[in-house]
């Protein structure tokens, strides 16, 4: 999942933060925005893989040059350096780990390696629809993010004009937070589930410097994107500085990662990461994400589904059920290991990753 937005920080960025040039022939364009949670999960991989790569903020500046590569008009958009063109963010980090394999995000261990997995899912699926609903949902972070996002994509019009496209994308946004499900009947549930998912980030965190130990996975990238784009905004962000210092420290430490150690094992990791899994994931997103596949499959245009004791409705959406079908792929990979089925199982996530879910 990919959204448009944007307006960059980096160190060594000119004074407009227009774009970050490596000093490397051999480099990796990296059309992307600040304000985009997928696009900067990309960024902070070749950060901490090492990756050269050049950071470019998709605006009228190189609008043209977006589109001769881009096959959707969405960021983030990789051009690497033999040509190939890589969209939406899991594909182009797997393609990337592929080719640079070390530093591994993947941990070693089999349930480790799948519970990041599944919480890299859980992060661009579930977490977006935290970012998202708070971004558009009250006036404060509204005008904020239309602000950053028109001087971001119209770096040289004047304040009148900006000020006239930032009023815009307001309207037009606000008008799409159906889209992560966000309604006057589901905010208090996606913010009740921020909260919660946050007192449980917060306990872990205070273990670990990353998810998985010392060291970022899979799974860092795709929750922090959101988790760091939420922070940009002034309702969140206010919630995780008020609420979460440990939390606070991962997100600054995510923007610019590196290993600090080993993955640590899952026993040593589950007292404090499956509670995440039991109340986020298996009672939350992953019965969401099989009632959104069967809507789709039945071509229905809303379907309301029981989470956590509510009734959650929405419309359906195409790009989940197939980032779902993907989860399942991987799952069928290891589903032989007794220790990930004992895991699965005690939080009530392994009944939605089967087939017939």
């Amino acid at each position: 999942m990919q959204a448009l937005t944007g307006a960059p920080t980096r160190r060594g960025a000119d004074e407009e933060g227009y774009r970050t040039m490596s000093t490397e022939q051999n480099i990796h364009q990296v059309f992307g925005a600040e304000l985009s949670p997928y696009s900067v999960k990309v960024r902070s991989y070749c950060r901490y893989k090492g990756i050269p790569h050049e950071w470019i903020v998709r605006s009228s500046r190189n609008e043209e040059d977006f589109r001769r590569h881009a096959k959707l008009p969405l960021v983030p958009l990789v051009v690497c350096p033999d040509g190939q063109v890589l969209q939406d963010s899991t594909p182009i980090i797997e393609a990337l780990e592929a080719r640079y394999p070390e530093p591994s995000i993947h941990p070693d261990e089999p349930v480790a390696r799948f519970v990041s997995e599944l919480l890299e899912e859980f992060g661009d699926e579930w977490g977006n629809k935290w970012m998202f609903h708070y971004r558009w949902a009250r006036e404060a972070d509204q005008l904020s993010a239309a602000a950053r996002l028109a001087a971001a994509m119209m770096p040289d019009v004047d304040a009148p004009t900006r000020e006239t496209i930032a009023a815009s994308i307001r309207e037009r946004m606000v008008g799409r937070v159906w889209f992560v499900g966000s309604s006057p009947e589901t905010a208090a549930r996606i913010e009740q589930s921020f909260a919660d998912g946050l007192a449980l980030l917060e306990t872990h965190l205070a273990t670990q410097p990353y998810l998985f130990g010392g060291r970022p996975a899979f799974a860092d990238f795709g929750l922090w994107g959101q988790i760091y784009n939420a922070w940009t905004d002034p309702t969140p962000r206010e919630i995780i500085e008020g609420a979460a210092p440990h939390t606070l420290a991962w997100i600054r430490r995510m923007l610019e990662p590196s290993a600090l150690g080993a993955f640590e094992s899952w026993a040593t990791l589950e007292p404090t990461l499956l509670p995440l899994l039991e109340q986020q994931v298996g009672r939350l997103f992953l019965p969401w994400s099989a009632a959104n596949a069967r809507a789709l499959a039945a071509a229905e245009q809303e379907f309301t589904t029981p989470l956590g004791g509510q009734s959650w409705t929405q419309k359906p959406q195409k790009y989940h059920a197939r980032s779902l079908a993907a989860l399942k792929i991987k799952f069928k990979q290891v589903r032989s290991d007794a220790t990930l089925q004992r895991v699965l199982q005690s939080s009530d996530c392994l009944r939605w990753l089967h087939d017939d879910a």
